[in-house]
Parts: structure tokens; C-alpha cells; sequence
């Protein structure tokens, strides 16, 4: 309805229907718009269909008024809905529009141009918050328990109802919210809808239409901006006035299941296979130059993987070079680490890291923060190799240095304002950059830090406060991310090992087997689907001849995001194939079968020390300021 002209599929008679609906005085909007911001897989060539009117309208409006880095979640359509029929109403002068969406452009960070032109163009608008994320976990996803639709979504739902009124004076609409409680069940949500059958009657929430971070009564820290910023994306590159110069995201392939593997072998074989099929694309392409490339492409997903800047590459008829030097170590997942191949046209976004690990034998340090405007809690991870995006839940990372891409002329990564920051706030000429990287990974590790600035740091990139005791927060820092960087290196913790025979095993040379010990190594300790004991999380069923026994209670207490250190090894290892390409990924190494259990013992290690430091960092109240 907002576009210039139909499509040509359309009758006369639709279009002249279509005509008559624009000119029709409509003064109220009411829907149900759908919610999906893009097709999964390039391969399904399933794209929306393109508005380009309306995407236009999303972009001058809402997307620019943002202040968010990230801005994909505009695209979904029901954003597209609410500036369609906020148009509609406006060319009127008045009106209503009602919807039933999702709730995520409440408080999401995307969405704060939105609120910014919602709350412009109307005079009152009423929020009914019905919940029911299911992307959430933890205690957070039992509180949103049931959704409206039965679970038939997996996204948050809520009822917005805005008027426009002709004496429009455009001071700010009146805002006014109620939100369904804590761990209601779908029924229930149900019933609390019927019974709401007059918004004027509901008690609801006065919101301040001041509110620029969201409509959910958010608090934010009042001494956050008298904080030094870690980094700004705004300078970045050129950082006057931040800790550090470059920060980036991880690396981003956006082929996960085909770019990554435990087996280096396995990878070198995939990617190569898909390197010739794409590069045989490209030789097919510049003879027939096809307009339509979704329909020229081969959607085979045993031999490639599209992506959207895939095709773009085919287009501009860019080979892909596939060399054994490709292969890198990277952490795909917290104490997970994987095979990747790092390559400009076969991973979708590199970021900055050709500088960060430019060669395999560079040297740096970096640590990875769970991004801007995540759901799950903060949290941080130092890595030494090239960290995936979603390590840390899009993760923003902070590099110690950065190089040419050719593994020469290293650079410090944090300013030289910020070490005279320091340097002049403690008196202190000693302290060195490295000093500063380590008290920046103690503060990111502070409770009390955590607790007091977590609604900022959702919001924004940290900011480090000056502690009472530098020294304090950069010895333990520094001994937090040695056992963290280091977790291979760390001391088994005693578990013990707990060994039974199942019923049926046949030797693999059908020799007779009385007792565990008669199994070949590789059989005892192979993982195929690791699980912690549900009854008894104390113990982790390693396979059917193995169970870990007396995993200490307080390992859990090391989370990073909603998971534990422990349950991260636990989700990783596993021999998984993608349904898809028929890629197989299989943690097991042949050349060393008790890897896994061994890394088990050395994550629960690392897990314990790192409650302590932190219990120390608490105790030793070293966010107090001088």
C-alpha cells in the first residue's frame, strides 16, 4: 500500500482496489503484523520481499535517529508496520493505530530511534507488556514463562495502542505500561487479556517520555559517565579520549558447521571442496553474466554455503584462495577451541583481526565482552587466539596490540591517555599498559561492579571506575586471566572416576572383555553425547563406562552468560553433524583419547579459582574510590 505501483502479477481490478484503499479516510490501523526479520539460510533463496518505500521511510526515520551500532532488528516487518500506518495516521492528522507485536523494540537497544518518532508522532500511547521470551534462560526465562500463543512463538509479545489527537503540539507522547507479571503461564496471560478489555481501566505505569533508554523503567547508574570509557565506536581507530585505540567483533563466517571444526583435517577437506565449487561459480558466471543470481547459484549445501556477501563476491567475480596457512586455532566457545579457516571471501566479516592475529605464530592478548544490548548477563573471557562472534554473545573484543597485516610494526592498544590517566590518578609512573590491561579484566570481574553498572553495560561499552587499590585489582586481574588463557595448562582437579561395564560391549576384535581395563583406550573415553547427571549435578556422565563423581557445588557460581564454564565443555563436546552439508564434527582426538576428561578436571579447576579471586575482589571492596 505504500509503494508507487502494484506488481504486474496483480489484475486491474486489484490495483484499482488497492488505489481506493490509499485514497480511503482511514483514520485507525489495526494488525497482527508478522515477525521475522530475514530468511536463516542463504541456501533456501526465501528472502522477503523487498519494500523499498517503506524501508526507505524505516531508514530515514527510525534507523537514523538511533544510537546503536548494530541496527538489523529494523528490518523486521512489524518495525515496518508501525512507520507504515504511523504515516497512514499522520497524513491524516489524527488517529489510532493498534498492534499485537513483538516486545523487543521496548527496551531494545535497535529500537531507541523508534521510541524517539513513536513518542514524537502521538500524544498517548498505552503498552501492554505480555512477555514470554523464550530466548532468554536462567532464572530470566522462568520469570517469562508462557507465551500468549502457547508457545507457538519464541519471541516476547505486547499490545501497543497509540492516538494521535489533531491538536497535535508534538511535546512527547503520555506514556503509560503495565506488564504481566513474573512465571505466569500461557493460560494465564490468556485470561489477564480478556479480563483487560478497557486500557483506560488497567493501572498502569506513567512512564517519563524523557526516557531515551527505554520504556521499561530501566535505572542507569548516576556516576557512569565520570567512568573512563574502554573504547568508543564512535573514535574507533583514532581513540583521544578512551582506553583503547581498536576494538572489534569476533569473527563472524556465517557458515559455522562448513569454517569450523575440531578436526583439522576435516576442516582443510571441506573448505577446499567449497572453495573449488564457489570458484567454478565464478568461471560459470563471467561467461553468463545472470541478472537473477539466486536462480544462477547452486543451492547444494553438501558443496557450498551461501551467504548473502557470498553472492555479492561471485558478483564482483572475486576468486577464493584456499591455502593449508588459512587454518587457524581459534575459541568458538567459552574453553571450546576449534579449527578455523580464516580467509577475506570465505568468512562473512573479520573485523579488525587481520591485525589483531595476523599470522598463526603472532603473539596478543585480547578480552572478549558480551556485546552491547545482550540479554544475558555480562560477562568477560581473555583468549590468545581468534575469538568466533558469538563467543561471548556478539562479542566486542579489546585487543593488548595490533599489527600490519603482515605481522610487523606492533602497536599498544591502549592509549597513551589512558595510562596518564592512571599514572596521574594513583601518583604512580610505574604502572605500565599492561598493568592497566590486567586491573581492566579485575574490574570486569567486580560483583559489586557487575551488579551496580549492569543496566549501563547493556546499553553501552564499559567504562572502568578507579579502584581504592590498583594493585589489588591488577594482581588479581592478571592471575584471572593466566588460569583463563591458560586453561590447558592448569592442574587436574581430583573428580573421581567411577567405571562400569555395559551390557553388550563387544570388543572391536572380538576379543572376550571381562573388565573395563580390557576396552582399548580410545572406546573408554570416546564422547559422543556428554550429559551432567540431572539428579545429581556432582557428576557428569562422561559416556557409558565413565562418570565423573565430585564436582564441587560452587562451579556453577562461574558463569559465563547463562551457562557455567563446566556446561560449556559439556554443550561443545559432542560429535554433532550438521543436517544440512552431512559435516561431522567430532571433539575426539585419535592421537590423544583423554583430552575431554581431562579438560573436564582442568575447567572445574579453573572454575574454583576463579570464585575465589572473585570472592576476593568482593571482599576487598575494590570498587570503593578514593
Amino acid at each position: 500500500l505504500v509503494e508507487d505501483r502494484q506488481m504486474g502479477m496483480f489484475t486491474s481490478d486489484n490495483t484499482d482496489r488497492v488505489q481506493r484503499q490509499k485514497d480511503a479516510p482511514i483514520y485507525v490501523v489495526i494488525g497482527n503484523p508478522p515477525y521475522n526479520a530475514g530468511q536463516v539460510n542463504e541456501n533456501d533463496n526465501n528472502k522477503n520481499r523487498k519494500y523499498p518505500a517503506i524501508d526507505k521511510r524505516v531508514e530515514e526515520t527510525y534507523s537514523r535517529d538511533s544510537k546503536a551500532t548494530l541496527r538489523n532488528a529494523l528490518a523486521d516487518p512489524y518495525v515496518k508496520a508501525f512507520r507504515m500506518a504511523s504515516d497512514r495516521v499522520l497524513s491524516r492528522g489524527e488517529g489510532v493505530v493498534c498492534f499485537v507485536t513483538n516486545n523487543g523494540f521496548l527496551d531494545g537497544i535497535a529500537f531507541d530511534g523508534m521510541r524517539k518518532h513513536l513518542r514524537k508522532d502521538f500524544d498517548r500511547i498505552w503498552l501492554y507488556d505480555l512477555r514470554g521470551n523464550a530466548r532468554t534462560s536462567g532464572e530470566l526465562r522462568r520469570k517469562e514463562k508462557g507465551n500468549v500463543f502457547n508457545d507457538a512463538i519464541r519471541v516476547g509479545v505486547a499490545i501497543t495502542m497509540m492516538e494521535r489527537q489533531r491538536a497535535h503540539e508534538g511535546s512527547g507522547a503520555t506514556l503509560h505500561l503495565q506488564r504481566l507479571g513474573d512465571y505466569l503461564e500461557s493460560w494465564q496471560k490468556q485470561q489477564a487479556v480478556i479480563e483487560s478489555v478497557d486500557f483506560s481501566e488497567m493501572s498502569m505505569t506513567s512512564i517519563d517520555p524523557e526516557d531515551n533508554d527505554g520504556w521499561l523503567g530501566i535505572e542507569m547508574a548516576d556516576d557512569w559517565d565520570e567512568m573512563i570509557p574502554l573504547g568508543s565506536k564512535d573514535d574507533e581507530g583514532n581513540a583521544s579520549t578512551a582506553l583503547f585505540v581498536d576494538i572489534s567483533n569476533g569473527v563472524k563466517t556465517n557458515r559455522d558447521s562448513w569454517a569450523y571444526n575440531f578436526n583439522r583435517g576435516v576442516l582443510s577437506e571441506k573448505m577446499e571442496l567449497m572453495a573449488n565449487t564457489y570458484n567454478a561459480h565464478v568461471y560459470r558466471y563471467q561467461s553468463e553474466r545472470p541478472k537473477d543470481i539466486d536462480s544462477f547459484v547452486d543451492n547444494d549445501e553438501t558443496k557450498i554455503k551461501w551467504s548473502g556477501d557470498l553472492k555479492d563476491h561471485l558478483v564482483r567475480v572475486r576468486f577464493a584462495e584456499y591455502c593449508t596457512t588459512k587454518v587457524r586455532s581459534s575459541l568458538y566457545r567459552p574453553y571450546s577451541k576449534q579449527y578455523l579457516y580464516f580467509d577475506a571471501v570465505l568468512n562473512n566479516r573479520r573485523y579488525r583481526f587481520p591485525r589483531i592475529f595476523p599470522l598463526p605464530e603472532t603473539e596478543n592478548l585480547v578480552v572478549c565482552l558480551s556485546a552491547i544490548g545482550q540479554s544475558k548477563p555480562f560477562h568477560a573471557l581473555a583468549v590468545d587466539v581468534i575469538p568466533d562472534l558469538h563467543l561471548t554473545g556478539d562479542s566486542q573484543c579489546f585487543p593488548l596490540y595490533t599489527y600490519d597485516e603482515d605481522g610487523t610494526n606492533r602497536k599498544d592498544n591502549i592509549t597513551d591517555w589512558g595510562l596518564g590517566q592512571f599514572q596521574s590518578h594513583y601518583k604512580d609512573t610505574s604502572i605500565t599498559k599492561m598493568d592497566i590491561f590486567h586491573y581492566v579484566y579485575g574490574i570486569l570481574h567486580d560483583p559489586a561492579y557487575r551488579t551496580k553498572y549492569a543496566a549501563n553495560l547493556k546499553r553501552e561499552l564499559p567504562r572502568i571506575p578507579f579502584a581504592e587499590s590498583f594493585s589489588k585489582v591488577a594482581e588479581t586481574g592478571k592471575r584471572l586471566m593466566d588460569i583463563h588463557v591458560h586453561y590447558e595448562d592448569q592442574p587436574e582437579f581430583q573428580l573421581t572416576e567411577l567405571w562400569s561395564l555395559p551390557k553388550g560391549y563387544v570388543h572391536p576384535y572380538g576379543l572376550e572383555v571381562t573388565s573395563v581395563d580390557q576396552v582399548p583406550e580410545r572406546d573408554r573415553f570416546r564422547v559422543t553425547k556428554m550429559k551432567r547427571d540431572k539428579k545429581d549435578p556432582t557428576r557428569v556422565i562422561v559416556n557409558d563406562f565413565l562418570t565423573l563423581t565430585g564436582i564441587p557445588a560452587n562451579v556453577d557460581e562461574y558463569k559465563l552468560g547463562n551457562r557455567s564454564a563446566l556446561d560449556w565443555i559439556i554443550d561443545q563436546y559432542q560429535v554433532s553433524t550438521d543436517k544440512r552439508s552431512g559435516i561431522t564434527n567430532d571433539p575426539n582426538r585419535e592421537d590423544d583419547p583423554t583430552y575431554i576428561v581431562r579438560l573436564i578436571k582442568k575447567v572445574v579447576t579453573v572454575s574454583v579459582e576463579t570464585v575465589g579471586l572473585v570472592y576476593l575482589l568482593h571482599s576487598n571492596r575494590c570498587l570503593l574510590t578514593k
